[in-house]
Parts: structure tokens; C-alpha cells; sequence
């Protein structure tokens, strides 16, 4: 036979649409052509695979080989398609049986003595191949369920077979509706694949998605006072909502963002499986320890604009997109370009980014939750008792006006957070502030009331939804009116507070904001008003 078919996967950032790649062997002059849209690293596997079947003891053709990765307007990047080539020409040459190939993918980098190098992307490619190729549209990252692999098609009896190699296939386990196999080395794939009795691998067992990994994060009962603080971010938690925090150096701003993945509700399965996709696509990467666990990406102040929210060409997800379902910290946010900040517009209002290039166009989900932080002038002690801030208001100003008023006004919760008096610091041993255990729990029955109301968070109702669900009394709707006009706020911005209020009452229980609520929200909003 002289071809072959090898089915494999691409890392397309989440999607890992399938890749068929056809082995054929002609007579004619020695050569080793790839065709299909291969990048460096794909054109580089010539040289991996002759010296990789030479050297365990196969026989590399002496003859025309033409591998073609389809479709062939898909970009292909990655050592992954090392393993898929060199299946192929053994296929296609008769060295091993070519109907052992079906009804399996394959994907590894090789190494020169034929043993499999771990990759990324291992398990976007799991959740693409108990899909079946099944996508949820271009660039959306693929959200598997147990309950949705018969629906999605897949063949039976039979479960789609994977063989990654063996540093790879722990992490693509965990999803379901697959069997996934490790392989040390090419001989020994080979030799499993060629039916040898001695050389049979075993589906890599696969944990259970009901056991919830346990969270290394920071506690909330580490916090030394900030009793406001630690307020709002229950809030912002139970709502969903973005902050500012804006304070000295030291009062423990970084402390505070640190544990707001704490106060989080619990990942679905849905949205566990969504985000290991796309961190495991990505050059993050992903393990099985951050498994249910919420992303938390604190990208530095020097992060360009493609880094943050994503770009390349292919189109590659950003910081924003990586920290999808889960926090995105912007550490001393004045710092950053002023243009990479103006990026982050849409996204933190649409939850999706749209990056375009002359060929392709890629949609990635953004749903994540910002958290900033920032000094309130550039020697950070500006309001100071003590008459430590030596910038002058000019200073200061210019300073502030680096954050644009369209930026702010995407952010629901803008708060001031005092410095730390030394008495707060002495009595640190016998302070005992609530822990992240009990504030989440308050979350999670915010969260409940709010899925079961409406179906999605308070962040992200529309206007017509929140004049449905999120009126206040007519004591609360003067309370907002007077605000709004003495702190000249858009109509953006009075949407956001009446969004913040019905967060207030969903923790408290209420029906609908009342008057107090309405007044709390308000104070979140004034740290920054005007600008």
C-alpha cells in the first residue's frame, strides 16, 4: 500500500479542529515534500522523522513521500504532527497495518531516538475528539458535558481512541467520552498497534469529574482590617462585577485581589472543561493540579496590547482570554500603555474578543472578572495625614488621566482603600476576619438567586433586564437620580450602580434594592467621580 491516513488535531487556541494527514509514497527521485499550510516547526518534522525511524530500527522509503496535512487553508503549527508522519509512512510502506489506524487519533513531537516529548494542547485535542468535530463556532473554545457525547454523533460501540504521549495524557484523562493512551516511545506504539501481546497499552484511568481538586488559594481571614474592602468584594463576587482598588502603597491592594478566586462560586463541569481548553491550547499550558480551579492571570504593567488581550498572526488568545471564567489582575493599572488599556473596552463589556488578520478572523471567549489596582498619585501617598505626598495637584491629575472615562465606566466597583494604622498592624494576632469558606458561601446563594431569576449574573443583564429586575423603591430611584446628577455619571455608569445594588440585595435577600443598598452601591462608585 502506498497510502496512508493518520487522523491528528491542530492547536487552534481551544477548538483543536481535526487534521487529516495523507501519507503517499511514489516511485521517482528521493525527496520528503509537506504540504498544507505547514509553519517552521511542521516543516522541521522531515528531519525528526527519517532520523527518529532510522534510528528504531525501521526502514525510512527510499522514494517520493508527499505528507498533505487537510484542510489545507488551516494553518499548522507544532511538533504534534511528528507522530501522525511517521505512523504514515510506516502505514504506507506495509511496516505496520494500516487499518490499526482507524477510529484513532494520534498527536506527538519526537525526538531523534524516537521516544515522544510532551506537547500543549493536549487537552483541547481530548475534548475535540469526544466531540467528534463538533465545534461551537470559529475560535469558541469547546464545552463538554458528560451527557452530550451521544448527541454529539460519536460512533458506536466504539469510544474515539487518543495516543498522546505519556507526559501528555494525564491531563487530557479528565475528559470524558474517550479513551486516552500513553505512549513512551514510537517501537512501542508500534508494537501495540501491530497487536503485539507484550506490548499492550491500557487507557489511562481517568479521574472523577464529581471530586473537586482542592483550591491552594489565599485566604480571606489573612486580610489585617479593610472591613470595606472585604465588603466589596463579596459584592463584586456575588455579582460578578469588575473593581478598582485605589490606595497607598501597602495597604494590601495586591493582598485583596489575591483572594478574590476564594470567594468564587465552584466551576461547573461545563466551564472547567471550557477553561482547561483554553489554557491547554495556549503557551500557559495546563496541568491536572489546576483542575476546577478559577484562572488568575496578574500580567506585568509592561504587557503589550497583543499580550493582554491577543494577536499573532495565526490569532493567539491574550491574558483576557486565558483568564476566562476567572480573574484578571491589573496591577498598578496607571502603569500600563494607555492604549493596551483602551483595548480592554469591548471585551469587559461584550465577554468575547474578536482578533482579525488579513486571512483569518478568530473569536475567543473573554468572561472574566478585572480586578485593578493603583496608587492615587505617582509617589502613591496622596490624601496622606502624615504629608508624606510631595506631587502637586497638576501632577496628580495628569497622573489619573491616564485611565480614560470610557475605561472607568466599565468598572462597577471603584474603591478607596485606606493605609493601615499602626494599632490595626498590633492587634494583627488577634484579629479574626471572616474566612473565604464562609464569605463564598453568602456568594454561592447570591449566585443561585441570580441564575434562577434571570439565568446569567447581575454584570451581565442587559438594560431592558435590569429595569425588569433591578428598580429600586422610589426612595432608592430619588437616592440614584441625585447621585447620578452631582457626579454628571453616563448612562453606562448609572446602569452599573443599579447592577451593583441588585447584588447587595441578593445577598441580603431582598425582593429588590432598597434605599440603603442603592446607597451602598453609590458609594462604590465615587472614588474616581468626576474624573
Amino acid at each position: 500500500m502506498s497510502l496512508a491516513v493518520v487522523r491528528s488535531r491542530a492547536p487552534a487556541s481551544g477548538r483543536a479542529p481535526e487534521v487529516t494527514v495523507e501519507v503517499h509514497l511514489a516511485n521517482g527521485l528521493p525527496s520528503f515534500s509537506i504540504v498544507g499550510l505547514p509553519d517552521l516547526e511542521v516543516r522541521e518534522s522531515r528531519e525528526r522523522v527519517r532520523a527518529a525511524l532510522q534510528n528504531c530500527g525501521f526502514d525510512f522509503p527510499v522514494r517520493r513521500i508527499t505528507v498533505n496535512l487537510a484542510p489545507a487553508d488551516l494553518p499548522k503549527e507544532s511538533g504534534r504532527f511528528d507522530l501522525p508522519i511517521a505512523l504514515g509512512i510506516l502505514a504506507a510502506s506495509g511496516q505496520i497495518p494500516a487499518e490499526s489506524l482507524l477510529q484513532r487519533e494520534f498527536a506527538g513531537e519526537l525526538s531523534l531516538t524516537g521516544a515522544l516529548r510532551p506537547m500543549r494542547g493536549a487537552f483541547a485535542m481530548a475534548c475535540g475528539t469526544a466531540r467528534g468535530g463538533v465545534a461551537h463556532g470559529s475560535g469558541a473554545a469547546l464545552s463538554v458535558t458528560p451527557g452530550e457525547f451521544a448527541a454529539a454523533g460519536l460512533p458506536a460501540p466504539h469510544t474515539p481512541q487518543l495516543y498522546l504521549p505519556v507526559a501528555s495524557a494525564a491531563e487530557a484523562a479528565l475528559v470524558p467520552g474517550v479513551d486516552v493512551y500513553g505512549a513512551a516511545d514510537l517501537p512501542s506504539l508500534c508494537a501495540h498497534l501491530a497487536g503485539a501481546p507484550d506490548a499492550r497499552l491500557d487507557p489511562v484511568a481517568a479521574p472523577d469529574l464529581g471530586e473537586t481538586a482542592p483550591v491552594a488559594a489565599p485566604d480571606m481571614s489573612d486580610v489585617i482590617g479593610q472591613r470595606g474592602a472585604r465588603r466589596a468584594l463579596e459584592v463584586a463576587a456575588a455579582g460578578g462585577h469588575h473593581v478598582l482598588l485605589i490606595g497607598p502603597p501597602g495597604a494590601g491592594k495586591s493582598m485583596l485581589a489575591a483572594r478574590l478566586p476564594s470567594l468564587l462560586p465552584p466551576m461547573t463541569d461545563d466551564e472547567a472543561l471550557s477553561s482547561a481548553a483554553l489554557l491547554s491550547a495556549s503557551r500557559a499550558g495546563f496541568t491536572p493540579s489546576q483542575w476546577r480551579q478559577r484562572p488568575f492571570r496578574a500580567p506585568h504593567h509592561s504587557s503589550s496590547a497583543a499580550a493582554l488581550v491577543g494577536g499573532r498572526n495565526p490569532p493567539q488568545p491574550g491574558e483576557i482570554t486565558l483568564a476566562h471564567l476567572g480573574v484578571l489582575f491589573l496591577d498598578e493599572l496607571p502603569e500600563f500603555d494607555r492604549h493596551v488599556l483602551e483595548t480592554l473596552r469591548e471585551p469587559l463589556e461584550a465577554g468575547r474578543i474578536t482578533i482579525s488578520r488579513a486571512a483569518l478572523q478568530a473569536d475567543f471567549p473573554a468572561a472574566c472578572q478585572l480586578i485593578a489596582a493603583m496608587n492615587p498619585c505617582p509617589c502613591g501617598w496622596r490624601g496622606d495625614p502624615n504629608g508624606r505626598c510631595r506631587c502637586t495637584p497638576e501632577i496628580a491629575a495628569r497622573y489619573l488621566r491616564k485611565l480614560s472615562g470610557p475605561l472607568l465606566d466599565r468598572i462597577d466597583i471603584q474603591l478607596e482603600i485606606p493605609a493601615l494604622t499602626p494599632a490595626e498592624l498590633s492587634a494583627r494576632s488577634t484579629a479574626t476576619g471572616e474566612t473565604s469558606a464562609t464569605i463564598a458561601e453568602r456568594v454561592n446563594a447570591a449566585r443561585e438567586r441570580q441564575l434562577s431569576r434571570q439565568g446569567k449574573t447581575n454584570r451581565e443583564l442587559s438594560g431592558r433586564e435590569v429595569d425588569e429586575v433591578c428598580r429600586p423603591d422610589a426612595t432608592g430611584e430619588a437616592l440614584l437620580r441625585e447621585a447620578g446628577e452631582r457626579f454628571g455619571w453616563s448612562a453606562r455608569a448609572y446602569y452599573r450602580v443599579l447592577k451593583v445594588a441588585r447584588s447587595i440585595a441578593d445577598l441580603a435577600g431582598a425582593a429588590m434594592p432598597s434605599a440603603a443598598q442603592i446607597g451602598e452601591a453609590v458609594q462604590y462608585r465615587r472614588a474616581l467621580s468626576p474624573i
